[in-house]
């Protein structure tokens, strides 16, 4: 670990708020953010591996280029639409070769 970079174990910072911080490149291991509140905050290029986003709703957010692979869809919705229904209609198209045929 280099002079400048923290480590912070086994604290419970439960409603606390940051402001102005950065903290690109830190990584976060084991940690519950359960009802946290994420405004204005960027996560371009950030990796996201066995996560619970289980209840999380986004609003307002840029998802170009996200990717999301090996994820249980039950319930998501994409602006109100159910995933499962989306890729089972996509599926479907899919082996009939339908899409974007007239």
């Amino acid at each position: 670990m280099s002079k400048s970079q923290r480590r912070t174990e086994n604290e419970d910072l439960s409603e606390s708020e940051f402001s102005n911080v950065k903290l690109a490149s830190a990584r976060f291991r084991n940690v519950n953010l359960s009802e946290a509140q994420f405004t204005d905050v960027r996560l371009a290029g950030a990796q996201l591996e066995d996560v619970n986003l289980e209840r999380v709703a986004i609003s307002n957010a840029n998802c170009s280029n996200l990717t999301i692979n090996d994820a249980n869809y039950a319930g998501m919705r994409i602006d109100g639409i159910l995933v499962s229904e989306l890729l089972r209609v996509y599926q479907a198209q899919g082996s009939t070769g339908g899409a974007g045929k007239t």
